[in-house]
């Protein structure tokens, strides 16, 4: 697919003429290549496509580039690829990556290349990715079952007395076990009033009885990740927790419903806020509904009021609204979604309903 994906870029770079695009960001060389190192550059032009990285990774490099030539640098990899044959051709347009390049970098590209130009060009790259290929989602789903299976494995040890920490490292542990490459990101595990916090990474605080407990993790297969979040109670919930968790619960099954090809991200988040506001805690959902996952953890279509973007086929995004008050704790649920032209399609198969644990 490598060779597909940096073609289709190359018709981007052909409409608005660009002799060649310089990509340095590792996570979009990972998606346009396969390469999966920590140290790389990518030159595209109009025939050709050119990888360069250091030689820690030569055997690596060699075994996983697809649709490019592998360089093995001896030098840094920009003053490397400034020696291509052609590419000091006088008025030369390149594009580059406003938004992965230091000011310090651009510079220093300029000064090797002195005679191109240098375009800002993230734009070009800033969808890849959004829509899935089947061998993605396929990916993503493997992630979604690991998350889902560590979830179930790690319910038993919420008890009063045992520390957020302890139990982000065992179900870190879990999805190890179950093939995760890495956790998709730092695993949130929030309790009590730190619950509150969206992005309470787990801490040594110690679970107490009646504590809300958040939980929201991933899990990457293949450089694909997973995102869920599920919000349980340590022994019997209040009617107050009930509440606000209901409200929740409704509020992420209107937005689940709203999901469909053509429908605009904005549309989504509505559909999930205003059964908050309604229920009076609008001030207590500050952050957007949702965001695409993929080779990223959070990449687009956004969900969110301030939302651009409109959902499109094969689309994975995330629905995850939440209710958050300060000094007493928080609710959040989230699912992994794949946009059809029929709807939306929920990855996840880990209990919703309120577990009293």
């Amino acid at each position: 697919m490598s060779v597909q994906r940096i073609d289709q870029l190359r018709k981007s770079m052909a409409a608005e003429n660009l002799d060649g695009l310089i990509v340095s960001d590792l996570n979009k060389i990972r998606y346009l290549t396969g390469y999966t190192g920590s140290s790389g550059l990518l030159f595209i032009s109009g025939k050709k496509a050119d990888s360069y990285t250091d030689s820690r990774y030569t055997v690596q490099a060699k075994k996983q580039v697809k649709g490019a030539r592998v360089h093995i640098a001896r030098t840094a990899l920009n003053q490397e690829m400034a020696k291509l044959p052609g590419i000091q051709t006088r008025n030369l347009l390149y594009g580059i990556d406003g938004e992965a390049m230091t000011v310090a970098e651009r510079v220093r590209l300029q000064a090797l290349l002195p005679q191109a130009q240098l375009i800002p060009s993230e734009h070009l790259t800033v969808e890849l990715g959004w829509v899935k290929e089947k061998s993605e989602i396929d990916l993503i789903k493997k992630a979604v079952t690991i998350s889902d299976i560590a979830f179930e494995r790690i319910l038993n040890l919420v008890r009063p007395g045992i520390r957020e920490r302890e139990l982000a490292a065992e179900l870190e542990y879990q999805m190890l076990m179950l093939g995760s490459e890495r956790p998709a990101f730092e695993s949130i595990v929030a309790s009590g009033y730190r619950s509150a916090m969206p992005h309470g990474v787990a801490s040594s605080k110690k679970l107490k009885k009646g504590d809300f407990v958040t939980f929201d993790f991933g899990a990457t297969v293949d450089g694909y990740v997973s995102d869920i979040t599920r919000t349980v109670v340590v022994g019997k919930a209040t009617s107050r927790q009930k509440k606000i968790y209901d409200i929740v619960a409704r509020s992420q099954k209107a937005g689940i419903r709203k999901v469909k090809a053509g429908v605009a991200g904005v549309a989504v988040d509505a559909a999930c806020r205003d059964i908050i506001k309604k229920a009076g805690y609008g001030k207590n959902f500050g952050h957007g509904t949702g965001h695409g996952i993929g080779f990223l953890v959070h990449t687009g279509p956004r969900v969110s009021p301030l939302s651009k973007d409109k959902l499109r086929p094969n689309n994975v995004i995330t629905i995850e609204p939440g209710i958050y008050v300060d000094g007493w704790g928080g609710v959040r649920i989230e699912d992994d979604v794949v946009v059809t032209r029929s709807g939306g399609t929920v990855l996840n198969k880990a209990e919703k309903k309120l577990l009293e644990l």
